[in-house]
């Protein structure tokens, strides 16, 4: 497989991104994690994410997109944001 096509996992499971999106999860599953970059700072050439919303959402299409929303919150960094999105994927999968 080349790199072009390659999917990028964290602790098993998909990380996709768009633009300031950052989904985490399968779509086949009921629950994932999205991610948006609110603010980024420059540390050096490097724009880090400096405040990041979480949001634990169902996957159900059939669902209006406000009652998709479970949980929400915002993070200050990304490893952060991601972190707790984790843990709520994970129980709210029930593992």
């Amino acid at each position: 497989m080349s790199d072009k096509n390659a999917v990028l996992t964290y602790k098993g499971r998909p990380l996709m991104r768009k633009d300031n999106l950052v989904y985490y999860g399968s779509m086949a599953d009921s629950h994932i994690v999205m991610l948006q970059i609110l603010e980024t700072k420059k540390v050096g050439d490097q724009e880090i994410a400096s405040k990041v919303s979480v949001q634990l959402q169902l996957t159900d299409p059939a669902a209006r997109a406000k009652d998709r929303i479970v949980k929400k919150s915002e993070k200050d960094g990304f490893y952060t944001a991601l972190d707790v999105g984790c843990v709520w994927l994970e129980r709210a999968l029930g593992k």
